[in-house]
């Protein structure tokens, strides 16, 4: 199994302890998002070839795969100039992936207000083809590089099901975008308890494009869905694995909101669960 690891869930270190913190895990790769993981500047037009190949290496030389760089942003903010600076940091991160060993950098779908919180208005046709539209200036740009762009559903952004999904990858037409896809990121509260009919959705919409696969676990708290360590909630993980077995054998599942002390624990479940489907 490849089972990674966003590494901004492990505390924040120099470079060569932190890659050796993971691979002292067992761990096979990272999500990796630059600002949440160094010190160093990591801003727009920090990065160069020198850069991602001095972080690349560090994580090649201890057998980790950098397997997403992480460059989540709101690509449809409703400041122009803000949304610009997102869609820009973006394509930096596409033109050095090579550099840093990766080929996918990954982003969710954004928001219709500035600061991040959950509107049905997020759920209307405008922001929908506002993503559309940046999420096509992105492929426009990684098709430049050999690069794919990643992008995550959630139940609380333009893109929220698996069936919108697949809309937006109808709009773009590009093998240049696929999908990471987060099981518990489709779920809420109220639907929680039709889990396997949503997850089995996303494999036969999304399954020929799911390119990496987010592991986490949700408790329900006086009705809401909270996220969880992996192994600790209620996610239906037989059903996943059997599911990834069949359609996804050897991709990357990164694990997140999973910080000490679970780490080891998640592994553990995650090892057995596959084994067991």
């Amino acid at each position: 199994m490849n089972i990674g690891i966003r590494a901004h869930d492990i505390e924040k270190l120099p470079l060569e302890e932190l890659v050796e913190v993971i691979a002292n895990k067992g761990l096979k790769g990272v999500q990796l998002a630059l600002a949440r993981s160094f010190d160093f500047n990591t801003a727009n037009g920090s990065l160069s070839p020198g850069m991602a190949h001095h972080i690349g290496s560090a994580f090649r030389n201890n057998h980790i795969q950098i397997a997403v760089l992480g460059c989540y942003f709101n690509m449809i903010h409703p400041d122009k100039d803000e949304r610009r600076k997102g869609i820009e940091r973006f394509k930096e991160h596409i033109r050095y992936a090579r550099d840093f060993g990766c080929s996918i950098v990954g982003t969710e779908t954004g928001n219709v207000n500035a600061e991040i919180f959950y509107t049905e208005d997020n759920f209307k046709e405008e922001p929908f083809l506002e993503v559309v539209e940046s999420v096509r200036e992105l492929v426009t740009e990684a098709e430049k590089f050999g690069v794919i762009v990643g992008v995550e559903a959630g139940v609380n952004h333009p893109v929220y099901t698996s069936k919108l999904m697949k809309r937006l990858l109808d709009s773009i037409n590009s093998n240049n975008l696929q999908v990471i896809l987060d099981p518990v990121n489709l779920l809420t509260g109220e639907t929680y308890k039709n889990q396997d009919e949503i997850i089995q959705e996303a494999f036969d919409l999304l399954g020929d494009r799911l390119a990496v696969l987010h592991a986490k676990d949700f408790i329900i708290a006086e009705g809401q869905l909270k996220f969880a360590p992996v192994g600790t909630g209620l996610l239906n993980y037989d059903l996943v694995m059997k599911l990834l077995k069949e359609k996804k054998p050897h991709i990357n599942i990164l694990m997140e909101d999973t910080q000490e002390p679970y780490i080891d624990g998640s592994m553990a479940f995650l090892k057995d669960k596959y084994e067991g489907n």
